[in-house]
C-alpha cells in the first residue's frame, strides 16, 4: 500500500527557514521524503545540516522577503538547484509591538510588506510553475490573530487575516489546476518572535492559563500538520486554515 504522507521525489521551497518553525518545518518535510531549498536572509546552514543528516538535498537560497525583488530568483535557483517545485511553505514573518495610537507607518509598511505582500507574490511565481506541472502545494504559516485581534501588534494582526483571506481565494482559483492551498495557524510557540511574551511574567502567565495543553507549543509541534498540507492524504484540503495550537481557540 502506497504511503499517502512520502514526499519522495518531491522539492519544497521553505521561507524563514534557518530557525524556529521555519527549521522545524523544512526537517519535519524532509524526514518524510521531500528535498528541501532553505530561504532567508539568514543563511540557514544548521537547516541544512538536519536535512542532509537524513539523507535529503538541501540549498541555502538567499533572499530578502522584505521586498518581491528576490521573488523570481528563487523559484529559479530552486528550480536549476534541486530539479522541481513542488511545495512551497510561506514561513518567514516579522513582528513589530507598539500600541495602536503610537505605531508608525514604518513599521506598518515593514511588516506588511513581508508577512502578506511577499508571500501574494511568491505564491503567484510558484503558482504559475504548479499549475503549468498540473499539481502542487502551497502552505501559508497564519497565526491566532488570524482568528483574534490580539494587542499591539497591529501590522502583525493585518497581515495574519490577510494571510487567511489570500489561502482562501488562491484556493478558489487554482484548485482546479491541482494546486491545493490551505494554511497552518500556530498557537503560542516557543521562538524568537514570542520571546517577549515569555519573558513578561504576567502575560506568559495569562497565556499558560488559557491553553488547555498547558505548555507553550515546540517548533516541532507544526511539523506533522506541514507533511499533512504537503502530501497526497491533503488531496482534497483546500483553503483550510488548520490551527495547531494546544486547544487555544477551543476556550
Amino acid at each position: 500500500m502506497t504511503n499517502p504522507f512520502d514526499l519522495s521525489g518531491r522539492v519544497a521551497v521553505v521561507t524563514g527557514a534557518n530557525t524556529g518553525i521555519g527549521q522545524a518545518i523544512a526537517v519535519a518535510l524532509a524526514a518524510a521524503g521531500a528535498d528541501v531549498a532553505c530561504v532567508g536572509r539568514t543563511p540557514a546552514e544548521e537547516t541544512v545540516a538536519k536535512i542532509v543528516a537524513l539523507g535529503r538535498r538541501a540549498q541555502i537560497v538567499s533572499a530578502d522577503l522584505s521586498t518581491i525583488a528576490p521573488i523570481g530568483q528563487v523559484v529559479d535557483e530552486t528550480l536549476s538547484r534541486l530539479g522541481r517545485l513542488d511545495i512551497l511553505v510561506n514561513n518567514a514573518g516579522i513582528i513589530r509591538r507598539a500600541d495602536a495610537v503610537d505605531f508608525t507607518e514604518a513599521d506598518w509598511d515593514a511588516v506588511i510588506d513581508t508577512n502578506l505582500k511577499s508571500v501574494f507574490f511568491l505564491s503567484q511565481a510558484a503558482g504559475r510553475h504548479m499549475i503549468a506541472q498540473g499539481k502542487g502545494r502551497i502552505i501559508n504559516i497564519a497565526s491566532m490573530l488570524t482568528f483574534q485581534g490580539g494587542i499591539r501588534v497591529p501590522s502583525y494582526t493585518a497581515s495574519k487575516a490577510g494571510v487567511g483571506g489570500l489561502t482562501k481565494l488562491l484556493a478558489n482559483e487554482w484548485a482546479r489546476h491541482g494546486v491545493t492551498v490551505n494554511a497552518i495557524a500556530p498557537g503560542y510557540i516557543a521562538t524568537n518572535n514570542t520571546a517577549a511574551l515569555q519573558a513578561d511574567a504576567a502575560r506568559n502567565t495569562a497565556i499558560l492559563d488559557r491553553i488547555p495543553a498547558a505548555r507553550w507549543g515546540a517548533p516541532e509541534d507544526l511539523g506533522g500538520a506541514a507533511v499533512f498540507l504537503a502530501s497526497d492524504a491533503a488531496a482534497y484540503v483546500q483553503g483550510h486554515i488548520l490551527a495547531v495550537d494546544g486547544g487555544w481557540l477551543a476556550r
